[in-house]
């Protein structure tokens, strides 16, 4: 039987963690909205984001990634194995894909 760590379940406001990791609120909220699949912060009954522990380590990941390494959102979910990479980096060209009807013959 697994054990219940009452660490993972600590709700940090968004204030806190941008003071703990140094990542601007406005930033954090770009993040939760570009890699929604990735960084999903609880919400508690009067809707403000709780970070657990767990939520405050990927935000760690993803400012290595993007600030540090400087990744592009594309590069940051490759990195991170997440959907959509492909859709996500067609949208930004904005031009579709070619398929094979439109590939001249030869």
């Amino acid at each position: 039987m697994a054990q219940f760590n009452s660490l993972d379940k600590i709700g940090l406001s968004i204030d806190q963690v941008s003071q703990m990791t140094g990542v601007k609120k406005t930033t954090l909220r770009y993040w939760e909205k570009e890699f929604s699949d990735y960084l999903k912060p609880e919400r508690s009954d009067t809707k403000r984001r709780q970070y657990s522990l767990q939520e405050v380590e990927k935000v760690a990941v993803l400012k290595q990634l993007i600030e540090e390494e400087k990744y592009k959102s594309a590069g940051v979910r490759l990195k991170l194995g997440l959907g959509n990479t492909f859709a996500t980096a067609r949208g930004a060209v904005g031009s579709p894909v070619p398929t094979e009807k439109a590939l001249p013959d030869g």
